[in-house]
């Protein structure tokens, strides 16, 4: 069965999420083994989402951390984070529809975080989209 982009969405944040845990926590980790470990079969997005934001992690960071206002990305929990790297990841390297990125971004927020957050990753990904994805 193959995953839907919506479904490889959610594998891709609780994969982030994971990481994340291991990477403040100092504990090592094989990216292909939790790639693995959280998908029932090989899905090519996921791995390259995955990658991308893992090879990018200080590059998107900061980005992100350019359209806080009032916040500090590490008060964020590690689920938001995911999200938002997710999808400023996807919005810059991607060509899904920047609308596609936010409006899946925000569904995750909802089920994910508190109505706040799903404020507040809305708000910061529709500035990464006015000021740092150049294709639509």
């Amino acid at each position: 069965m193959k995953l839907t982009r919506t479904e490889a969405r959610e594998k891709i944040m609780i994969i982030l999420y994971q990481i994340d845990f291991y990477m403040k926590g100092n504990i090592p980790f094989d990216l292909d083994e939790v790639i693995k470990e959280n998908l029932e079969m090989d899905n090519k997005y996921v791995k390259d989402i995955v990658n991308g934001v893992v090879l990018n992690f200080n590059d998107i960071d900061n980005i992100i951390r350019k359209y806080l206002e009032n916040w500090d990305l590490e008060r964020l929990g590690k689920t938001d984070k995911a999200i938002l790297r997710l999808g400023t990841y996807e919005m810059i390297h991607y060509d899904t529809p920047k609308i596609v990125v936010i409006n899946e971004a925000v569904e995750l927020a909802k089920k994910y975080s508190d109505d706040k957050v799903v404020s507040l990753i809305n708000a910061i990904l529709d500035k990464i989209r006015d000021n740092e994805a150049t294709n639509e």
